[in-house]
């Protein structure tokens, strides 16, 4: 099971597991923040993630957390999603994720993980960012900037194409894939979704006086 953000990271790490022999991935699993119903990180409207979802060809799970979050409230979210997924597909019980260099979160889910009975694999993990940045363009990721810290980046970049252009651009110590959390992305396109989602670019917004927000909804929106 990958833990789905609707970011590029995720998508990347979907389609690196497509390509061993040695693992199936079976369904997603992505954290909604419950008044918002929206990804909790990136702020992804929650009928995106499930396109997202059918694109990929893959059931997703969604944890549902409160807006004012605790550790205590995401284990409980985590334990009770992971509870459900390994009596769905019996004999599951191993998680990835798209993590790609910061050790002490890899530590933290790895001893979460564990202490439920579950295997942690990352397969994006010690990856050159500048390089991988560049092979996801190249190979057909298409992505937009969602969510822009302000503190790390100016706001006039949330909304952009993640591009050629965009890496270039990048002010030096803003990571290239945005791993210290400098900005999160909305996938449309990619080699892991047999088709690309019509996305709309709206609005963006300022909350917590920090996070620059733009909105991205399904242009013709659907039930999935």
């Amino acid at each position: 099971m990958l833990a789905w953000s609707g970011g590029k990271d995720a998508a990347w790490a979907l389609h690196d597991l497509r390509q061993r022999d040695d693992v199936e991935v079976v369904a997603l699993l992505t954290t909604v923040t419950r008044e918002y119903a929206r990804a909790s990180m990136q702020g992804i409207r929650v009928d995106v993630l499930r396109a997202q979802a059918a694109a990929a060809g893959l059931p997703l799970l969604e944890a549902h957390i409160p807006a004012r979050c605790g550790n205590g409230d995401y284990d409980a979210a985590m334990g009770q999603a992971l509870a459900e997924a390994g009596s769905r597909w019996p004999g599951l019980r191993t998680a990835a994720f798209g993590d790609l260099f910061l050790a002490d979160i890899r530590a933290y889910r790895e001893q979460r993980l564990g202490a439920a009975g579950w295997e942690l694999l990352t397969p994006l993990f010690g990856a050159d960012t500048a390089a991988l940045a560049r092979q996801m363009q190249a190979g057909g990721l298409r992505a937009h900037l969602c969510c822009v810290d302000t503190q790390q980046l100016d706001a006039r970049f949330a909304g952009r194409a993640f591009d050629d252009v965009l890496l270039g651009e990048l002010p030096a110590g803003v990571d290239p894939c945005g791993e210290n959390g400098e900005f999160h992305t909305c996938v449309q396109a990619g080699p892991m979704f047999a088709s690309p989602l019509d996305l709309r670019c709206g609005e963006t917004v300022l909350r917590d006086e920090r996070f620059a927000y733009t909105d991205f909804s399904l242009a013709t929106p659907r039930a999935i």
